[in-house]
């Protein structure tokens, strides 16, 4: 048994990464340590593409165990059930930083499991399972770019702290997931209580500092022990359909993504991929359509970033910074609804019902890692397959909707009103109307108003935006 690790000194407690002595069987395991807990994180990614496979099948499972804390599971079967909350969300922030590694094309079947095996109550194990993940996929034979590190900001006192323990964090001002490459950001997620923006692009700074240490360590893990890359194939467009693509929809497709509409930027983007479709079967009949697919979103991707790039315009012809048109409206439904308010952007739109109840209605959860086990305010959201003109499963949640509500949950949280100021527990339920472009940040928006509506006496309004960037070499 040959067992490698490294220590990254960063943060309150350091981050230790083993690998060589926990599931050897699978392409990529470590397990990733600081103060007492502990977990194991694994990656194994198919040797063949599945058939009819047209996109890059990446899953990511995290699972708290129980006897983790010492504990029984609740419930009658005392065996862990379906995911909580917390889990969903350690997956999808796991995920994100991964999945830009993997080469463009890659579409084998590929999995990682984040076992929690130690919990201490302090050390919350969330940036353990992605430094955890990236780590695996470094020593690993898989295709991944480069090591991404993971680091949480807090503010205490005026001063920054890497990783604070939960103890810590009751006091932190701020509470901000940093996870990127030795020289890029890759994702920012968090909440702060209104914290000045020197002071938050100064923690982005202070993250990418230990960010790099954590990346370096893994480079160092990989010198010693890494497995040899294995060969794989791409799936892409292929040249000779490219050039019968630019051919047929060269000069027409800008003028189908500037309709002003979703439904009609639709119909003529739509209508356009059916003749290229046609003109590529007829010359060459054995390609697929996962083929034509391939080719026409590379056409439609590079006229969506050459307007933007050197025509300063976006799809529906708007400028760079220009919102789309906004409408709000308060008390649009009956006064049984304790407070309700409908935002609107463009063709996005978030309906919101605040409702006020006894605190004895506010949740509990398990708890096995030390981080909060109740809470009086809540944010659902939920996305009907009507808000995109689509019929598709109706009722129970995925993990977007758990995601979206816990993002506009957190950005509304730090203006509500203390339990002594404000004595309830509080619920907003945003429905999602329709649906071209965040609905999360239209769900904070309307949820701020449907709060006031009720008579919650929040500290401030909160509005939310949505911001992409776009990039061409230096440009």
């Amino acid at each position: 048994m040959s067992i490698h690790s490294v220590e990254c000194n960063v943060g309150t407690n350091p981050i230790t990464i083993e690998t060589g002595k926990m599931a050897r069987l699978a392409d990529g395991a470590v397990v990733v340590r600081s103060g007492d807990t502990v977990v194991l994180v694994t990656v194994v990614s198919a040797t063949k593409v599945k058939e009819g496979q047209t996109f890059f099948p990446l899953s990511v499972e995290y699972k708290e165990k129980a006897a983790a804390a010492g504990m029984f599971p609740g419930g009658y079967f005392k065996r862990e059930g379906r995911p909580t909350e917390k889990e969903i969300l350690t997956c999808r922030m796991t995920d994100r930083p991964l999945r830009p590694m993997f080469p463009k094309g890659y579409f084998y079947d590929t999995q990682v499991i984040t076992l929690l095996l130690s919990a201490d109550g302090e050390n919350e194990p969330d940036i353990l399972s992605i430094n955890g993940a990236s780590a695996a996929c470094v020593v690993s034979d898989l295709p991944f770019a480069e090591p991404v590190g993971a680091v949480r900001v807090g503010r205490i006192d005026g001063q920054f702290v890497i990783n604070p323990t939960n103890s810590q964090r009751e006091h932190s001002q701020l509470d901000l997931v940093f996870a990127g490459t030795k020289d890029q950001v890759i994702m920012i997620e968090g909440s702060a209580n209104e914290l000045p923006e020197e002071d938050f692009i100064a923690a982005l700074r202070v993250a990418q500092e230990n960010v790099k240490v954590i990346c370096e360590k893994q480079e160092e893990l990989r010198a010693v022990c890494g497995k040899e890359k294995r060969a794989y194939e791409l799936c892409l467009a292929k040249p000779e359909l490219l050039e019968i693509g630019y051919e047929i929809a060269g000069d027409r497709i800008e003028e189908a993504i500037y309709a002003l509409s979703k439904v009609e930027r639709q119909k003529k983007v739509g209508a356009l991929r059916d003749e290229v479709e046609a003109a590529i079967k007829e010359r060459h009949p054995e390609a697929t359509d996962f083929d034509v697919e391939q080719v026409f979103e590379y056409i439609q991707k590079k006229a969506f970033r050459i307007s933007i790039m050197e025509k300063d315009k976006r799809a529906d012809g708007r400028a760079l910074k220009q919102l789309r048109p906004l409408t709000a409206e308060v008390n649009v439904l009956p006064p049984v609804v304790h407070g309700s308010a409908m935002f609107a952007r463009g063709e996005t739109m978030s309906l919101c019902l605040a409702t006020l109840a006894p605190m004895e209605e506010r949740q509990y959860m398990d708890n096995y890692t030390g981080s909060v086990n109740e809470k009086r305010f809540i944010l659902h959201y939920n996305f009907p397959p009507f808000s995109v003109g689509d019929t598709g499963r109706f009722g129970g949640q995925n993990r977007r909707e758990i995601g979206h509500g816990a993002l506009a949950e957190r950005s509304i949280a730090p203006v509500v009103p203390g339990e002594q100021e404000f004595p309830y527990a509080i619920r907003v339920s945003s429905e999602i109307m329709e649906s071209n472009g965040s609905t999360s940040m239209a769900s904070v928006c309307a949820g701020t108003m449907s709060l006031l509506a009720a008579g919650v006496p929040l500290k401030r309004p909160v509005a939310g935006i949505s911001v992409g960037l776009v990039t061409e070499q230096n440009d």
